[in-house]
């Protein structure tokens, strides 16, 4: 019997998630293993020591992502079930796929992949990219163009980043150039090519609501006390990372502050943009995350911080409204004022440190993790030797480059195949309403007389 056509978008998720999860089990079964224990002393006692000193970090991280991500998702009144679930679904799904990748990419050896707990976290930090690139299209596209963006992000993540540390060299232990520019740029350039030169107008479902935005504000607060964690825990253990985290500390205070100060001076009555908060306030650790570990003193946290509010919050005044008009351009959560420009304010920033600070201290800065596997570490050092201040600066400027260049190019594809009729994209009168994909309790006792028509378009081409 044919299958009505308002069903099979509702049949096409399950089925790639399906095919998805039997893969990756087939894959683990036959690649996947861990370390044969040892009953030397000494590799018991360097496990215990990973696992204390990485599994917290790693805790926080996930408290982040999950929790604190997810509600600041929430600032669409009518789309919270969808914004949580599908950063959740988006989160695990990207996890695996990156820790595949990676694994067949660095790990593999003898026809087997060890499996630790540093190469999860770094595989987390991959999905990460995925988490922030949709926000640029949220509550607009289905949850299969969701995953079809994450899987062509997370291979082009891993070769972005692999060109930008491990060739180049750069210095980014928070991620602020590989992970924070790069997805901002891959989810506007997916933006662009899926809305074309579209003007998208005001939706009556996106305005917020005082309670979505407040249950967004709480998801702030939870990001602005984990964040340390993320920036840090790539760190060597020690004087750096416990660098990291003062620097990272000062610098999200002094953006918290600065936010209120500047979304006040920008409204003309003087009250505060619960935007601005929600957003300005964690400005200052994408800013801090190339610098974080470099040797600079404790006040220039805290102007990147003030620098980094101050660029957030005239974003979402000023420039977001001027790209719409002028570059039809859809950014729905504003990422580029949040990770694209706080970001590029950074890679300029680790810029001036490298050249301002000595010799000596600015080496000791090699001793961050390689976040691909790689040796990081060793390029720092030799191309510091070779070059000097100036030829790590030029690697730095070097890296932002690419991390935009590449990602931009990718998203424009990206978000061409995501057009494809049969990913089902709402039309754009369901759009940011959770009605599509969930069943509601209210509406599964009294359904409307158009609920049917309404779910039957979902499988209509807009």
């Amino acid at each position: 019997m044919a299958v009505p056509p308002s069903t099979r978008p509702r049949r096409l998720l399950p089925i790639f998630l399906g095919l998805f999860q039997g893969a990756l089990l087939l894959f683990f079964a036959l690649f996947i293993t861990y370390d044969e224990p040892s009953g030397q002393a000494e590799h018991t006692s360097l496990v215990a020591n990973q696992v204390y000193s990485t599994f917290p970090f790693f805790q926080d991280i996930q408290v982040m992502l999950v929790v604190g991500l997810g509600l600041l998702l929430t600032f669409l009144p009518l789309y919270g079930f969808s914004a949580l679930t599908h950063n959740f679904l988006l989160l695990n799904f990207s996890m695996q796929w990156a820790l595949v990748l990676q694994g067949l990419l660095h790990h593999f050896h003898h026809g087997q992949i060890h499996l630790d707990l540093h190469k999860l976290l770094i595989s987390e930090f991959a999905a990460v990219t995925v988490l922030i690139s949709v926000g640029a299209i949220l509550g607009r596209a289905s949850p299969c163009q969701l995953l079809i963006m994450a899987t062509c992000e997370i291979p082009i993540f891993l070769a972005s980043e692999w060109v930008i540390v491990t060739c180049l060299g750069v210095l980014d232990v928070g991620g602020t150039i590989t992970i924070h520019v790069f997805s901002c740029y891959f989810g506007l350039g997916v933006s662009k090519a899926l809305f074309r030169a579209k003007q998208q107008p005001l939706h009556p479902k996106e305005t917020p609501t005082p309670r979505s935005d407040l249950m967004s504000l709480v998801g702030t607060l939870i990001l602005w006390v984990f964040w340390p964690s993320f920036v840090a825990v790539l760190c060597q253990p020690g004087d750096a990372q416990h660098r990291a985290i003062l620097n990272t500390l000062l610098a999200m205070s002094a953006s918290a502050v600065t936010t209120v100060v500047a979304s006040s001076l920008l409204e003309r009555d003087g009250k505060l943009s619960p935007g601005h908060l929600q957003n300005g306030s964690l400005a200052g650790g994408v800013t801090i995350g190339v610098v974080a570990d470099m040797a600079m003193p404790p006040v220039a946290a805290l102007a990147l911080g003030s620098l980094s509010a101050v660029v957030c919050v005239l974003g979402f005044r000023f420039l977001t409204p001027l790209l719409g008009r002028k570059l039809t351009l859809h950014d729905q959560c504003g990422i580029h004022n949040l990770h694209g420009l706080p970001g590029i304010l950074g890679a300029a920033a680790s810029v001036v440190v490298v050249l301002v600070a000595s010799k000596d201290a600015s080496g000791s800065r090699s001793s961050q993790l390689s976040p691909v596997g790689g040796n990081a570490s060793e390029a720092v050092e030799g191309q510091w030797g070779d070059g000097g201040a100036g030829g790590q600066a030029l690697c730095q400027a070097a890296g932002l480059a690419v991390a935009i260049g590449a990602s931009l190019l990718a998203g424009l594809l990206t978000g061409a195949a995501l057009r494809l009729p049969c990913l089902a994209r709402p039309p754009e009168r369901l759009c940011f309403d959770d009605s599509l994909y969930f069943k509601i309790q209210d509406q599964a006792e009294s359904p409307g007389p158009d609920s049917g028509a309404e779910e039957g378009a979902l499988a209509l081409k807009e």
